[in-house]
């Protein structure tokens, strides 16, 4: 892939429309008056509308900087700033004053720390149990190096749904997401199945050179880790300095992903160009 191949054309398919209605208007109000962190509104995402009509929302812990430098993603890489022991109470408090019925929780990779911020992680779900007793969960959680410590402190707290992302089949691994491993989340995601979580969770992103053959054989991997939901959505360039899109996936190759991934036995499916992680991640609990 050469990144001088910048900014295609998007196609009419991803067009965003304007996020509307009343409960998006008073989340978007209380969110500036409170100055809460979403990554629904700090990343632009095209769903926010939607999803905060719905009463989901999504929160990123353990600050804005991270350890590794994947490809695919604008997040800051650098040295991470100092950890906020306070954030787990102050990420509870954004989502009762939003009254938020299901938030969904990612952060950050954290490799800088020997515990990869799997405290904190457990703090915040302690925290939003306490102050928001209704509110579901979904935890979408680093690799943390395998480290089944780290893991299980999630495992123990309980969150609804754990969710871990693979973002690209095998072939790839190495290029979108530099410091992680394929092998390594597959075995994240069988971990915890195997330590008794009722819904584990993964997504990948498409149009970023992989071949069909390549996407169902990792459709296959995630339901061999015993995977219940996947996301599959389209991969757009947030930069310059990030990978370029290969190619713009089509509505009628995202439907036939769902099918087949349905087919497979996965007990939900979200396939769409405009899909993220996150999306409609309120009906992944049931």
């Amino acid at each position: 892939m050469e990144t001088e191949k910048v900014y295609k054309k998007k196609p009419e398919w991803l067009r965003v429309k304007l996020p509307i209605g009343k409960k998006y208007t008073q989340l978007r109000s209380l969110v500036d008056k409170y100055k809460l962190n979403t990554i629904c509104s700090s990343g632009a995402c095209p769903n926010m509308g939607e999803c905060w009509g719905e009463g989901t929302a999504t929160f990123m812990i353990l600050g804005n900087i991270c350890t590794r430098s994947c490809k695919f993603c604008a997040v800051l890489t650098g040295k991470p700033n100092e950890i906020d022991w306070a954030e787990p109470e102050k990420v509870a408090n954004s989502i009762k004053i939003m009254q938020i019925k299901h938030a969904v929780i990612t952060s950050v990779d954290r490799d800088d720390l020997k515990d990869m911020g799997s405290i904190i992680w457990a703090e915040t779900v302690k925290a939003i149990r306490r102050i928001n007793p209704t509110t579901t969960l979904e935890t979408l959680i680093p690799d943390f190096q395998e480290d089944k410590t780290c893991l299980n402190r999630i495992v123990e707290v309980a969150p609804e749904v754990i969710s871990h992302n693979l973002e690209t089949v095998e072939r790839l691994t190495k290029e979108v997401r530099i410091q992680a491993k394929y092998e390594r989340s597959l075995n994240v995601l069988s971990y915890l199945k195997d330590q008794g979580v009722r819904r584990t969770k993964s997504g990948i992103m498409l149009g970023l050179g992989e071949k069909k053959e390549e996407v169902i054989q990792t459709l296959k991997d995630l339901r061999n880790a015993k995977v219940d939901v996947v996301t599959l959505g389209q991969y757009l360039q947030p930069s310059k300095k990030h990978l370029p899109v290969d190619r713009f996936v089509t509505p009628d190759e995202f439907n036939d992903y769902k099918e087949i991934a349905t087919e497979m036995g996965f007990i939900h499916v979200e396939s769409g160009a405009l899909v993220r992680s996150s999306y409609k991640a309120h009906k992944h609990i049931n």
